[in-house]
């Protein structure tokens, strides 16, 4: 059964580790991703951006897609189902289809908007029992077309955000999205000091974990982060394994090509990133 991210979280944050999301592309995706949090004892929030839900024929078919396989490989730690950036009316959609937790993203409208969006967002999320995220100040690179620098967010505007009941914040701390480019300055932490000052016992998200160093990591939990986002990790361990597979000539030898085979390695190369993370993050046995 999915759960809503709220408990997961606030545990936490009171035990100074992270739980991370792992963004899911189809079925191969998902089932490494659960088996390994199973394997590792650990909750695991299951990410999904607007265009991964398009991608996936929309939300229904993914709720179905991840209730049937907790049930079907016995799953028995904490799974929430996460939108990741929506918009307004993707989350709308998304409580609609039976996820257990939303992200609003409304860091690109003017702040007053981004409260009255996410104020409406705190009241639906509520009577359903659903977490919700919500985003200020925009995580730098490209998400789904959207493309920022790695802004610091307002810590300011950041306890305007939580103060209104959200389940959990994503505040610009100079991270982004994809391949942290050469010339990147690394996290602001005197950001992320000044907005955990400001919203207390919030737990705090991290965007863009991939390529952000391990002792930074460690510091970002330290300082209150209890959510990080990996996405770009597992697409490129799973490019990677599926390639070499292929440049093998893997898929002229026997039944090599059957699809089962041949995403294999893929599958695998995702499990041990995500087994790698939830080490790194500190969520093992915390289920």
């Amino acid at each position: 059964m999915l759960v809503s991210a709220k408990e997961m979280l606030t545990k936490a944050k009171a035990g100074h580790y992270a739980v991370g999301q792992f963004n899911i592309n189809n079925l191969e995706w998902t089932k490494a991703i659960l088996l390994t949090a199973q394997e590792m004892n650990s909750p695991v929030i299951l990410g999904v951006s607007e265009g991964a839900g398009k991608y996936m024929c929309g939300y229904k078919t993914i709720v179905g897609m991840v209730e049937g396989m907790i049930e079907g490989l016995g799953i028995t730690v904490p799974v929430a189902l996460h939108l990741d950036h929506g918009s307004y009316e993707g989350a709308l959609a998304c409580i609609e289809a039976g996820f257990s937790s939303v992200m609003f993203d409304g860091s690109h409208y003017p702040i007053e908007e981004n409260i009255a969006k996410t104020t409406e967002l705190v009241k639906l999320t509520g009577e359903k029992g659903i977490s919700l995220e919500a985003e200020v100040g925009a995580i730098g690179g490209e998400e789904d077309g959207v493309v920022g620098t790695g802004e610091c967010a307002d810590p300011d505007e950041c306890k305007e955000i939580a103060d209104l009941g959200v389940t959990m914040l994503a505040a610009g701390i100079g991270n982004i999205h994809g391949k942290y480019p050469a010339n990147w300055a690394g996290l602001s932490f005197d950001t992320l000091a000044a907005i955990q000052e400001k919203t207390g016992t919030m737990p705090l998200v991290l965007h863009g974990g991939t390529g952000i160093p391990a002792d930074q990591i460690q510091k970002a939990i330290d300082l209150g982060v209890s959510k990080i986002n990996v996405n770009t990790e597992c697409q490129l361990a799973f490019a990677a394994a599926t390639r070499k597979y292929v440049e093998a000539g893997k898929d002229l030898e026997g039944k090599g090509f059957d699809p089962r085979k041949l995403l294999a390695p893929g599958v695998e190369a995702i499990k041990a990133t995500v087994r790698e993370k939830i080490e790194l993050f500190g969520s093992a046995n915390k289920a």
